[in-house]
């Protein structure tokens, strides 16, 4: 059994059992329980449930494992040739940590 959730803008298949890294949430700390309502499609071993936009009743219940995790840094360079103009910025993303528990339909 499986479910696409949307959790902050973005779209997830969610497992029992599976991890997966989300943008950060902010009131998450470690090992707290996060149910996430916003399911758009069930699969229960071939039945398919799409929502209309969500399936009503069903939700995804998973763990915060690390409620802070900082991604690889990604460089932005910027330069206008024979100008003598260069720009070098980082970014690290933030992530949540979680693994989903259960999927309830």
């Amino acid at each position: 059994m499986y479910a696409i959730v949307e959790i902050n803008g973005q779209q997830f298949k969610a497992e029992a059992g599976k991890k997966l890294f989300v943008h950060h949430i902010a009131d998450a700390e470690n090992g707290s329980k996060v149910e996430f309502d916003k399911v758009l499609l069930v699969d229960n071993d071939g039945n398919i449930i799409v929502g209309t936009p969500t399936v009503e009743g069903a939700k995804v219940v998973c763990q915060v494992v690390t409620s802070l995790v900082k991604g690889d840094k990604v460089l932005i360079f910027h330069k206008k040739r024979r100008k003598g103009y260069r720009k070098l910025n980082g970014h690290r993303q933030q992530f949540t940590e979680l693994t989903i528990t259960e999927v309830l339909a």
